[in-house]
């Protein structure tokens, strides 16, 4: 007999018995997990055994079969498990794997055989809930790559700015604290500043505010960092007076202090010294107090050569911004002359469209045919209101005789509406009308073509010269005349001769009799 292989790592126990579509017979049933033979091996006592089931009786030696004692036909040593004594049943294999199957999993709808089942289908479907390694949730086999990718609590991501690994429940403390996290300027509206850098942008940015420096002396402006310059240029003789009353203060608490005694700041020990008698104590004051005015004054000299070189960089500034305004000026004026220009140059190319539009479908002889494709979707516009009338390019009777046109409604209008096509002819303002003969006397015949050629649907008539639809027109286009019972609706129903891929043709013909 051949020795049955151990090799096989990926082996599992028998296959469901609900995965059956019929009842199973016994002879198709493993003796040690009782579930359909998966891969069956026969041992010397006759039973059969899934191979990984018949290795995990026999992985610690032979055994005595469990069958065999319970039908009562235990026999020394046949029944006897031995790997070495057992073979592979590949008859019993292939009439299994003939056996109908079913999917056990809800929802799925699969069926086929035993072998079809284990061969494409077990394992692989995607209505089988299966643990996720991470959260150890149940999911739909289906949902697994969502699953982990968007839904799994336990799932690790990477910050996509700094690139450090952690769990999705961290992500908004993460972001936190994320040194590379974008953030935005509420003052300059900057965005993505890494929040590294936050700090530095905030003392360099042009829009941010911040107090001026002579606050601690009460000036209140708060002004962006990018004028702080213009402020202490604008508002040095403001600071000033501001600065003057804390310097008064200080030069009266030094006369009051060199009044009653002073301290002997250049023995470095910090002694108080008294006040001498007579006249030593008066000069020695006086000195003291001539040397911090002239100290004042030439603080004040150097403030106002400040201010006056500031006075000079402002009438700078100045000048230059008018030069600016000058050049802004004119640079609007040339943009509002190139804007005129390329307006004009819009309405020829606008009309130059106009008229190519018109030569390409224009004819000269009387007779013009209308292609109008995209019928459905015109006649919806057409039922919703939104476009209820169509008008045909124009046509002429000869290169210099009468301009023609077509209006259709598609959903009817007046006597024919939501019941009839209606066609109307329209006579339109030519330039060569001063030629003409007035009123329009010509007969017009207008047809609906059947596009296998049979049986067009036509109607003509002959123009009443009394109305104003006929006279020499002094607008754009006449009033139109025609048939608003052209065609019933009827006609273009299911698979009209009328209308074919979505497009029918009429065509329009005007008797040169006379002309």
């Amino acid at each position: 007999m051949a020795r049955i292989s151990l090799d096989c790592a990926n082996s599992l126990p028998g296959i469901p018995l609900s995965v059956l579509s019929v009842p199973m017979e016994n002879k198709y049933k493993c003796q040690q997990c009782l579930q359909v033979l998966r891969k069956p091996v026969q041992a010397q006592c006759g039973h059969r055994f899934c191979v990984h089931c018949f290795k995990q009786l026999t992985s610690s030696g032979p055994k005595p079969c469990d069958a065999c004692r319970e039908e009562e036909i235990y026999e020394e040593p046949i029944s006897i498990l031995n790997s070495n004594e057992a073979f592979p049943d590949n008859a019993a294999g292939r009439e299994i794997a003939s056996l109908p199957a079913r999917c056990l999993n809800e929802g799925c709808l699969w069926t086929g055989s035993i072998k079809d089942y284990e061969a494409q289908h077990e394992g692989r479907c995607e209505f089988e809930k299966i643990q996720c390694s991470s959260c150890q949730n149940y999911i739909l086999r289906s949902e697994r790559d969502k699953h982990n990718e968007r839904e799994c609590e336990a799932r690790t991501l990477n910050c996509k700015y700094c690139k450090v690994t952690f769990n999705y429940k961290e992500i908004k403390a993460h972001d936190e604290i994320c040194l590379k996290f974008p953030l935005q300027c509420k003052d300059c509206g900057k965005k993505k500043i890494p929040r590294e850098k936050f700090s530095d942008h905030l003392r360099s940015c042009a829009k941010s505010k911040s107090a001026c420096p002579f606050s601690e002396v009460g000036c209140k402006a708060v002004i962006d960092n990018g004028k702080l310059s213009d402020h202490e240029s604008s508002c040095t003789v403001e600071h000033l007076r501001l600065l003057l009353p804390m310097v008064l203060s200080m030069v009266r608490t030094r006369v009051d202090a060199s009044g009653l005694g002073e301290w002997q700041e250049d023995s470095g020990l910090g002694l108080y010294r008294a006040p001498e008698e007579g006249v030593s104590m008066g000069a020695s004051a006086s000195v003291d107090l001539d040397k911090k005015v002239t100290a004042l004054e030439n603080i004040v000299c150097v403030l106002n050569r400040e201010v006056e070189r500031s006075s000079v960089t402002m009438e700078a500034f100045a000048q230059q911004h008018r030069l600016d305004q000058e050049k802004i000026e004119n640079l609007s004026n040339k943009v509002r002359q190139l804007e005129r220009t390329l307006a004009m140059r819009d309405l020829q190319l606008s009309e130059t469209e106009q008229i190519l539009r018109e030569l390409q479908f224009c004819t000269y002889d009387g007779i013009f045919v209308w292609k109008i494709t995209e019928f459905s979707r015109r006649r919806q516009e057409a039922v919703a209101g939104r476009t209820p009338a169509m008008f045909s390019p124009a046509f002429y009777s000869s290169k210099y005789g009468y301009k023609m046109c077509l209006r259709l409604y598609l959903n009817g209008d007046g006597t024919g509406r939501g019941t009839h096509l209606s066609l109307f002819f329209v006579v339109m303002r030519g330039k060569c009308d001063a030629l003409l003969k007035w009123p329009f006397s010509q007969k017009v015949t207008l047809m609906l073509l059947d596009q296998n050629n049979r049986e067009h649907i036509i109607d003509a008539f002959r123009p009443d010269v009394t109305s104003t639809s006929f006279q020499r027109p002094i607008s754009e286009m006449n009033i139109a005349s025609g048939c608003p019972l052209f065609c019933p609706l009827a006609k273009l129903a299911g698979k009209s001769p009328y209308l074919r891929d979505d497009t029918i043709f009429i065509k329009a013909i005007v008797d040169l009799t006379g002309l």
